[in-house]
């Protein structure tokens, strides 16, 4: 009898450590859905608009103001994640990526355009600030680095595809078709959130402040990721025309590489990370990219856009689930969503500021300025995060 107890207690502890529940299966795929259907519209956005007659500063204007009608919808997203629940809250920003993606099909102005673009970054606000917190609910604590990495796959293998089916769309179909196609896929994802059934965590209604915009334990990790970010507004937005501007070919390689390359990196950054911490990941990830980024601003060929897009890949799937893990790691369950919230504002704000701020910087200086300003601004973060470490060992002191 005491045998038999001994042997269930691995099996229990065993399970209790599961990642791949029939939950956490669900998100991956819905969140691959959704992301597959986003994907497809980040470097056909520039060329759409392109077609209605835009220039390089409506472009950057069209791509950046999603991003920050996501950043102003967070704040809220955070605490209706808390409070209303996530399930409701992913369903809610799935179906308004549906409706708005869907309506760019029937646009012919680019006033309309950038309307609908607010409204579909409402809906990424909600449904990525939800899926995010959902995630964090399902995956054990103590492997939550590696989960956040294989919750990523989800994203990269969209990648994978995306960009380049998109492209290669546009060019065989009208972008009415395949913005319709777009909206099927975020449909799809809305159907398998469906789905999702698991306990929350409790929804304890709390008098907030009237400034509670934020969760103040995931400022550091969150300052770091929007100086990353930032660079890839120079990258959705501007690099296919970059690329056709220099007459070299191979742009859909790019992004199925960079993809490749996220993907083997997040599952083996997140595991480190759950092992010996950010310390081990983040400055030789921030190292890839800013060097990802000076090929770019070279760029004389095919070979060295491949070799940008698998640093590029490298780096930041080291550093992103690593950074999202750390963001949540000291909030309490019921305010996760304002974590995820704080993380994914700096996110977006690092993309959203990029994309507007690389449209000036292409109209004044040409694109290859775009990407020598982005390894600086990696360069900022790589800085920022050895200060925020020597705070680290300092308080770890005062503690001991």
């Amino acid at each position: 009898m005491n045998h038999s107890l001994t042997k269930a207690a691995p099996d229990h502890e065993t399970n209790l450590e599961r990642i791949w529940t029939k939950n956490f299966t669900l998100i991956v795929i819905s969140n691959f859905f959704i992301f597959l259907g986003f994907q497809m519209t980040i470097p056909t956005i520039p060329l759409f608009v392109e077609n209605m007659g835009g220039n390089e500063q409506l472009m950057g204007l069209v791509v950046g103001i999603f991003t920050f009608s996501a950043l102003l919808i967070r704040p809220y997203a955070g605490i209706a994640v808390d409070s209303k629940g996530r399930k409701l809250l992913y369903l809610l920003g799935l179906a308004i990526f549906v409706v708005s993606v869907g309506s760019y099909g029937f646009i012919h102005g680019i006033l309309f355009l950038f309307i609908m673009r607010i409204i579909q970054g409402i809906g990424w606000g909600f449904s990525t600030t939800a899926s995010g917190t959902i995630v964090t609910d399902l995956i054990p604590p103590r492997r939550r680095g590696e989960g956040m990495g294989y919750f990523g796959l989800s994203g990269n293998i969209a990648m994978a595809f995306g960009p380049s089916l998109g492209l290669y769309l546009a060019d065989a179909i009208s972008f009415s078709q395949l913005f319709f196609i777009c909206a099927v896929l975020g449909l799809t994802a809305f159907l398998f959130a469906l789905k999702i059934n698991y306990k929350e965590a409790e929804r304890k209604q709390q008098q907030r402040k009237k400034w509670d915009i934020f969760e103040k334990s995931a400022l550091p990790p969150s300052l770091l990721i929007f100086f990353i970010t930032f660079t890839f507004g120079g990258i959705a937005a501007f690099l296919p025309v970059y690329v056709l501007q220099k007459e070299i070919s191979g742009l859909y390689l790019y992004f199925v590489l960079y993809a490749a390359a996220l993907l083997i990196s997040r599952v083996i950054a997140g595991k480190i990370y759950d092992m010996k911490g950010h310390r081990a990941v983040f400055i030789p990830g921030g190292l890839l990219i800013i060097t990802a980024m000076v090929l770019l601003a070279w760029l004389p060929g095919s070979a060295i856009l491949y070799t940008a897009a698998i640093l590029y890949g490298l780096g930041f799937g080291t550093v992103q689930p690593a950074l999202q893990a750390w963001s949540v790691r000291e909030s309490a369950p019921e305010r996760r969503g304002m974590a995820n919230a704080t993380f994914f504002s700096f996110f977006d704000l690092g993309i959203g500021i990029g994309a507007i701020a690389f449209g000036q910087i292409a109209h004044l200086f040409g694109y290859a300025s775009i990407y020598i300003v982005s390894a600086c601004s990696v360069s900022v973060s790589v800085i920022l995060y050895l200060f925020i470490l020597r705070k680290e060992r300092q308080r770890e002191l005062l503690r001991s």
